[in-house]
């Protein structure tokens, strides 16, 4: 409700810390979220908080404004209302979150008061990419269990029995696959103090691989993302029911077996589905891709060394010169679909010089020049 005031502990401060709600928005599923200047010991009322006042931001880059940013308006189960009071600042916020993560804030406005500069390296956090993690799960160390926040990009492979043998005490586990193959999820359930999930690109899970609220009771957020979809069905059905027990869930693209085979090879592949391009707009944009893709391979394969450069700086212009008449009829190329686009060149050369050698590596910037030279995206 409006007005209460919400605690939560914190794993950057070690102790407890406190929010106040300031407005609810139904249309956009938010709330306004004011975090206070305080932290001690677990609250059991408004009185052990004492003096309330707002936390205000001099760290850094930040000027003096208010710690105050919209929230998913779920309130996770590990946090709890401890009263209600009258608002302390009652202005719209134009900043976003996502997750809750009360006390990061006051941890570093504190470490900037005392005169630290850089946020401290935390024992309890570990980043590795796919293959660093797997090198460290092939040898015979002691488990990590001090990683309570675990994070592992560019995913190809990972066996989760594995992953939690050597990280048993895991609370936020963050997977982020290349269309990879995670096996064995379902031994995820024995994390029993997750409460944090997230999984996107990866593949290999099925629905009795899901979690059980059960075997993981403490778990407050669910964020999935282009996974299969009987693993998606299957987790929703587990989780719906939980949300208003403080589960927050974002479950979106389960993928059928097919789909990931068919775009294995598609750097284009997130445009599938994305808001604001339409899905004829996404099948055009693929077909030119996949034609730009044709006659580049083609040119390496059949074609003089001597005209590469040339030919290649033709096709990108094409290709350049397409994505202008699609963007004209639709308006979709933004930013990030712009380095997209590149991206999706740079893919296909990467995928020519595995072919033909370093050979072809010289002509890479002729394709890219053709394409900057046609485009008004």
């Amino acid at each position: 409700m409006v007005g209460d005031v919400v605690t939560a502990h914190s794993r950057e401060l070690g102790e407890w810390t406190a929010a106040q709600i300031v407005r609810l928005d139904p249309d956009s599923q938010t709330a306004a979220v004011l975090e206070l200047d305080w932290s001690g010991p677990e609250p059991s009322s408004m009185a052990n908080l004492g003096d309330i006042t707002p936390l205000r931001l001099t760290h850094h880059s930040w000027n003096g404004s208010l710690s105050f940013c919209n929230q998913g308006w779920v309130l996770p189960r590990s946090h709890k209302v401890v009263g209600t009071m009258p608002l302390l600042h009652d202005k719209p916020s134009n900043s976003w979150a996502y997750g809750w993560h009360l006390g990061d804030q006051l941890a570093r406005q504190r470490r900037w008061d005392s005169g630290v500069r850089e946020d401290p390296v935390a024992a309890w956090k570990a980043e590795y990419t796919g293959e660093a993690v797997n090198e460290f799960l092939s040898r015979p160390t002691e488990p990590r269990s001090e990683v309570t926040q675990l994070t592992i990009r560019d995913v190809d492979t990972l066996d989760c029995a594995q992953l939690v043998t050597r990280f048993p005490e895991v609370t936020s586990l963050q997977l982020y696959g290349r269309l990879g193959l995670l096996s064995a999820a379902g031994e995820l359930n024995r994390l029993t103090s997750l409460q944090r999930i997230g999984i996107a690109d990866l593949f290999g899970m099925t629905g009795e691989d899901r979690l059980r609220p059960q075997s993981v009771p403490e778990l407050e957020s669910v964020d999935l993302y282009n996974i299969p979809a009987a693993y998606a069905s299957a987790m929703r059905g587990a989780w719906r029911p939980e949300i208003p027990e403080g589960v927050y869930i974002s479950i979106l693209r389960g993928r059928k077996p097919e789909w990931v085979e068919e775009n294995r090879n598609n750097p284009l592949r997130d445009w599938d589905g994305r808001e604001h391009i339409s899905p004829a707009t996404y099948k055009r944009a693929l077909t030119q891709y996949k034609a730009t893709r044709k006659a580049v391979l083609e040119v390496f394969a059949v074609e003089a060394a001597g005209v590469w450069s040339s030919r290649l700086e033709e096709i990108g212009h094409a290709y350049g010169e397409a994505f202008n008449r699609l963007d004209y009829r639709s308006g979709f190329i933004e930013t990030v679909e712009r380095e997209e686009l590149f991206d999706a060149l740079e893919h296909i050369m990467n995928e020519a010089e595995t072919l033909h050698g370093p050979d072809a590596k010289a002509t890479r910037d002729s394709l890219i020049s053709g394409a900057d030279s046609a485009r008004d995206w």
